[in-house]
């Protein structure tokens, strides 16, 4: 008799946590009896033929993978499936393959773990090869809408916290002002949870508008009251005085975030006269080991996404709701899109506690 076999993969940006999920997930479909193939590269290894997989056991999947960061099935966040770039340039659906790599795998479902865009992409893959799915939400971002947190959220904010923590002595030893800029792709939650849990004067999310007047006024503020250094955080989604979104043009063509932190710290030092100096963390928010939230979270993940296949649920989304595992819609998921809510308790804590949110 064949096992039944389910597939697992990881899409769009790592973060910390996925290995956990990975890890989880096979040692729950041991015990159901099911055989855990893990597919690398995202979508790109279904594309193969054959397709590039990795058998996933108990033994395999031991504790020390919980405690990586990454993934240890690689993942991608580079070409959509539907319109793949080729090398000559033009754009190619490659949509039938992965399907075809998928049924020749003989799976009963297949467990994606992503964002929305991923969970868009093998939501349309899945109606037209009639193959299931399952969703495990994960960004550090934590704006994926249904669920309170998603894998790689806490890590993240960690990770931030600390860099202020580390900054704090440096900065009141050279009487500066230091700009931390966070990843927060369009979403602010990076930045507002760092900054309230690492002391930051200044907080600067897209979700609220800025004055760079007024940020340069509690600056101020903060060297007349008798402190000799202040503690901006800023997520690289913030846009420019003039509304710009501040971006760099990679080599491979993309733009993607990047210098807000500098434009900040160059208008903060004219306005105030202050040193100011930036750090921008970018990727080491994501590689580095999952915090033992992240951990938690990402197992009770894995765990479910298995149990919703053995029970016939598909094309639903695992969820972290008032201190437990729900599942939802992945339609309804990727629609509520989640920002920091401005009326929310996040931003009132800011504000009680006298933080400046450029506003």
């Amino acid at each position: 008799m064949t096992k039944r076999r389910i597939g697992i993969l990881t899409s769009g940006g790592d973060c910390a946590g996925l290995n956990a999920v990975i890890r989880a997930a096979t040692h729950r479909a041991h015990i159901l009896g099911y055989e855990m193939v893990g597919i690398l590269d995202g979508t790109h290894g279904l594309i193969s033929d054959p397709p590039q997989v990795r058998i996933l056991t108990p033994d395999v999947a031991d504790s020390n993978m919980m405690r990586q960061g990454g993934t240890v099935l690689g993942t991608t966040n580079k070409g959509n499936p539907f319109a793949f770039p080729m090398p000559d340039g033009s754009l190619k659906d490659l949509s039938d393959d992965i399907i075809h790599g998928i049924k020749s795998l003989g799976l009963e479902a297949i467990i994606g773990i992503g964002g929305d865009g991923s969970f868009a992409i093998l939501k349309k893959l899945a109606k037209q090869g009639g193959f299931k799915m399952v969703g495990v939400p994960k960004t550090i971002d934590n704006d994926l809408g249904k669920t309170e947190v998603s894998v790689g959220f806490d890590t993240a904010v960690a990770v931030a916290t600390e860099a202020l923590d580390r900054l704090q002595p440096t900065a009141a030893s050279h009487d500066r002002v230091m700009i931390l800029e966070v990843m927060g792709r369009d979403a602010g939650h990076i930045a507002i949870c760092a900054g309230i849990a690492g002391g930051a004067d200044v907080i600067l999310i897209p979700e609220i508008p800025y004055d760079i007047q007024k940020v340069a006024a509690k600056i101020k503020q903060v060297k007349d009251e008798g402190r000799n250094f202040a503690l901006v955080i800023v997520s690289e989604a913030v846009k420019s005085a003039t509304g710009e979104d501040m971006k760099i043009t990679f080599a491979d063509g993309q733009k993607r975030y990047g210098g807000i932190g500098q434009y900040i710290g160059h208008q903060l030092a004219e306005l105030t006269g202050s040193e100011t100096r930036v750090t921008v963390l970018g990727h080491v928010q994501r590689g580095c080991p999952p915090t033992y939230s992240d951990r938690l979270i990402a197992s009770a993940f894995g765990v479910h996404a298995v149990d919703l296949v053995a029970a016939g649920k598909f094309d639903r989304m695992v969820s972290w709701s008032n201190r437990g595992v729900i599942d939802v819609s992945i339609d309804d998921a990727i629609a509520a899109y989640q920002q920091v809510d401005i009326k929310g308790a996040m931003v009132h804590t800011a504000r009680a506690l006298g933080i400046a949110l450029g506003d």
